[in-house]
C-alpha cells in the first residue's frame, strides 16, 4: 500500500470518527434545505388557478407543513448524502415547474 492511498484511507475514515459532522450536515439540510423546499412548494402552489389570495394562503400553509416534514426527513434518512438529495432534487423540480409555468403564462 502506498503512502498516498494510506493517507486517503485515513482521511476517509476521519469522517466516520467525527459523528458531529453528520449531525451538522443533517441540521443544515433540515434548516436550509427545508426552507428551500417549503419556498419552492409555496411558489408552485401560488400558481394554482384559483383566486390569488386563496392560492397564496394555501401555498404558505402547505409550506409550513413541508418545512416540518423536511426536517423529519433530514434526520430519518439513512445518510447525510441521502438527506441532502431527498431535499435538493424535489426543490429543483418544483422550481423548474414554477419557472416553466411562469414562462407559459
Amino acid at each position: 500500500m502506498s503512502l498516498a492511498s494510506a493517507m486517503t484511507d485515513a482521511a476517509a475514515l476521519a469522517w466516520y470518527r467525527r459523528p458531529w459532522l453528520g449531525v451538522l450536515s443533517r441540521s443544515l439540510a433540515a434548516i436550509f434545505g427545508g426552507y428551500a423546499l417549503a419556498s419552492a412548494s409555496a411558489v408552485v402552489l401560488a400558481l394554482l388557478p384559483v383566486a390569488p389570495s386563496q392560492a397564496v394562503l394555501t401555498g404558505m400553509m402547505v409550506g409550513v407543513l413541508v418545512c416540518a416534514c423536511a426536517a423529519l426527513w433530514a434526520f430519518a434518512a439513512a445518510s447525510a448524502w441521502r438527506a441532502w438529495a431527498g431535499l435538493v432534487v424535489p426543490t429543483l423540480l418544483l422550481f423548474a415547474i414554477a419557472w416553466l409555468q411562469q414562462g407559459a403564462a
